[in-house]
């Protein structure tokens, strides 16, 4: 079980509940939640007009709700928020939107009581899961329509997935023994208005791409070995010459990957080749600034992780509703832009690697890497794929947040389109690994044709690629990808 407490989740926290992991609220910060309420309910009791605690929202901000009817104001905002479209989310991202929505709450500024927050956990503890749909959200006023679905089965409507199947969200609550919760002033608002579906989906595919990065330096690593390339670009004089911090650490990796013990480099000594090309040669460079990417983006969507992203905000100290800004998504969709971009260039040089791996023009290895040309096609289509795969995620490189459709009668006048920018991420983080995949195959064949032992970092990889994938003739590629796929999964897994 996870401790959720408003302050301290962390992304590869929000992997494991994604993956399946329980949560536990921290009670210190339920007792923060509950002395915050304590204030929604002084500004009903003393009648005093406060947005979204009785008024309309955005346009209608101006309409008082009389007091008998704010429970309703609350639960008709859910209902006519709940209006996205397209596939749903799938189970893992769904469970990452309830832990970033939760912890959100328990930041105790947003004027809700403890139990809606308690039964969110419940139903994310046992499995009973808000059907919400993928699109619909700007980004800015929060992600409100996913969320309004995300909120619905609290009070027992919308759908839910129970064991793989939908129902109706107050038939999954009966089913578990658990009754819906009645919405409060302010509450309905208080579930739906925040940045937790581009945190949620951000942060997922951050994490996924920070072991990427790492995994991208061994197969390269195995390339230029593949390649007979030269260590002298990893000199640290040449690094702390410019010293970015993404930078030097990747040389620092090259050469602990490289190490000692290659029958590989020692073959090629005093060849004629002076230097290699940049996909080889500029390794440190191209990688180190996807490290300092990961880190700067990372930074910010960990601290959306765990910030409050309302309005309007409750302050507990001086009993006082404040308006402001903090449910606009342009922090997160500017981190997941940026990421998405930085996959682009990491598939891309690795694409170029590929390139060198099966054009004999550029290395002492047989055309598409296969001993039998002409008969056998061998990895021609492996690389064919990789490129229309680095295409595609040119495109999703393309920035959504420097998009903005005015919405909401013009009161939303400059939206974030962050939930466009995390998707884009998470489908350019899956087309990575693949295109890593095909090229740590290519780098396996290379080297079984010299014949040669690699650096000794580089032997646990190298190894467990080749348990998972055996000496090339020609034969279902798909197969030979997925398995090289599920090698690397595996080599992550056993890395602390």
């Amino acid at each position: 079980m996870i401790l959720l407490d408003g302050c301290s989740l962390t992304a590869p926290l929000l992997a494991r509940i994604a993956a399946g992991e329980g949560v536990v609220l921290d009670e210190p910060a339920l007792a923060r939640v509950a002395a915050n309420r304590a204030v929604v309910d002084q500004i009903v009791a003393e009648d005093r007009t406060v947005y979204g605690i009785n008024t309309g929202f955005g346009q209608f901000a101006t309409v008082v709700i009389p007091h008998d009817q704010l429970r309703l104001l609350q639960l008709n905002l859910l209902r006519s928020h709940a209006a996205g479209v397209g596939e749903p989310l799938p189970p893992d991202q769904t469970r990452a939107l309830m832990a970033a929505r939760i912890n959100c709450l328990l930041k105790a500024h947003s004027g809700i009581r403890p139990e809606p927050i308690r039964l969110l956990a419940e139903c994310l503890n046992r499995g009973i899961l808000p059907v919400v749909p993928c699109q619909g959200s700007v980004g800015a006023s929060g992600d409100l329509a996913p969320l309004a679905h995300m909120a619905l089965l609290l009070v027992g409507e919308g759908l839910a997935w129970v064991a793989g199947r939908q129902l109706p969200g107050g038939e999954a609550l009966a089913q578990a023994g658990l009754r819906p919760v009645v919405l409060q002033a302010k509450e309905g608002l208080a579930l739906i208005n925040g940045t937790q579906l581009i945190t949620a989906l951000g942060n997922l595919a951050a994490d996924k791409f920070s072991r990427l990065a790492g995994l991208a330096d061994e197969i390269a690593g195995l390339s230029l070995e593949a390649l007979r390339g030269t260590r002298a670009a990893f000199d640290p004089r040449i690094h702390a010459a410019r010293p970015h911090p993404g930078q030097i650490a990747v040389a620092d990796h090259m050469r602990a990957l490289l190490g000692p013990g290659s029958a590989i480099s020692d073959s090629h000594q005093d060849c004629h080749r002076v230097q290699d090309a940049y996909s080889l040669r500029c390794i440190p460079q191209v990688h180190g600034v996807t490290r300092d990417a990961l880190g700067f983006a990372g930074a910010i969507l960990e601290r959306e992780l765990n910030a409050a992203t309302d309005n309007p905000m409750i302050f507990t100290d001086t009993a006082e509703s404040r308006s402001g800004g903090n449910f606009h998504g342009q922090y997160p969709a500017f981190a997941c832009d940026l990421l998405a971009i930085a996959a682009a260039d990491l598939a891309s040089i690795s694409e170029r690697r590929q390139e060198r791996l099966v054009n004999p023009a550029y290395s002492d290895l047989p055309a598409f890497l296969t001993q039998n040309g002409g008969l056998e096609s061998g990895f021609m289509m492996a690389h064919v794929t990789s490129a229309a795969l680095v295409s595609e995620m040119k495109g999703l490189a393309n920035p959504a947040c420097v998009d903005s459709i005015p919405t909401s009668a013009g009161k939303e006048d400059h939206v974030s389109m962050g939930p466009i920018a995390a998707r884009k991420l998470l489908k350019a983080v899956d087309a990575l690994e693949q295109v890593l995949a095909i090229e740590a195959r290519m780098a396996l064949e290379g080297i079984r044709i010299l014949g040669l032992a690699p650096g000794e970092g580089l032997q646990p990889l190298l190894r467990t690629l080749e348990k998972a994938c055996a000496p090339w003739h020609d034969r279902a590629m798909f197969v030979e990808i997925n398995a090289s796929l599920q090698a690397l999964r595996t080599h992550l897994d056993a890395v602390p």
